[in-house]
């Protein structure tokens, strides 16, 4: 795997994290923890969604959903 397409995974694994122990929480608030740009949060959180991981229940704001996830090193 390439060292670009590690960094992704383990960057999605860390977004998926920070919201499931943080409830519900805002593009923004991902944006300030991750110091990374708008648009990559948004991509990672677009990664999340289609994999049924998480949702928005509101405009802006995320949660993570009830699916059964096994987190590996």
């Amino acid at each position: 795997m390439k060292p670009s397409t590690n960094r992704m995974l383990n960057r999605i694994k860390s977004v998926y994290m920070f919201i499931n122990s943080h409830g519900t929480v805002t593009t923004q608030e991902l944006v300030e923890e991750f110091g990374i740009t708008p648009r990559t949060i948004q991509r990672d959180l677009n990664v999340l969604a289609y994999n049924d991981l998480v949702r928005s229940p509101s405009r802006g704001k995320w949660t993570t959903t009830n699916k059964k996830v096994k987190l590996s090193s």
